[in-house]
């Protein structure tokens, strides 16, 4: 399905959580209400389809690759993530994406609550998205990588230790 972004914000209300869980493959096998809502799509369409359905062109592959590193390795990770609607609207989130475990400790699926972020925080991460875009365009995926370790270095903090001070 091809969809037509839009320059239209969605917001949800500061005291509610988005919650999915997905697969091992990132195919969404639960997803609340407020997800349901706020997608546009249905339950039906939601499950089993990949979570990547909502991924919008303004988010940088380089984040979804450290969420993935991060989650595959058993960790858990906080993200700012740009997210498309069915209808092609957007909404940002601040994620806590964290695997879930069996009881032998194995990696069953994925497990991710989100929330409206602050629009202090938008203001920061949404320029450097665009940097690690361009960064991706020029170079790849690693490059955009590269770009962000760099500013994190200049920053003299932490990838999580700068999600976290922008909650």
């Amino acid at each position: 399905m091809s969809i037509t972004e839009t320059h239209e914000e969605l917001r949800f209300d500061d005291s509610l959580y988005i919650v999915s869980k997905t697969d091992l493959k990132g195919n969404i096998t639960y997803a609340n209400d407020l997800f349901i809502e706020i997608s546009g799509y249905s339950e039906k369409e939601l499950i089993g389809t990949p979570h990547n359905i909502l991924r919008h062109q303004d988010m940088p592959k380089a984040i979804f690759k450290l969420l993935w590193d991060k989650i595959q390795a058993g960790e858990e990770i906080f993200a700012y993530v740009k997210n498309r609607t069915k209808s092609g609207k957007y909404y940002w989130v601040h994620a806590y994406v964290t695997p879930t475990f069996d009881k032998n400790n194995k990696i069953i699926g994925y497990h991710s609550v989100r929330r409206s972020p602050s629009p202090e925080a938008i203001a920061v991460i949404s320029p450097l998205y665009h940097k690690m875009l361009n960064a991706e365009k020029a170079g790849g995926t690693q490059a955009a990588i590269t770009f962000l370790e760099n500013t994190l270095s200049q920053l003299k903090v932490s990838y999580d230790a700068f999600i976290l001070s922008y909650e």
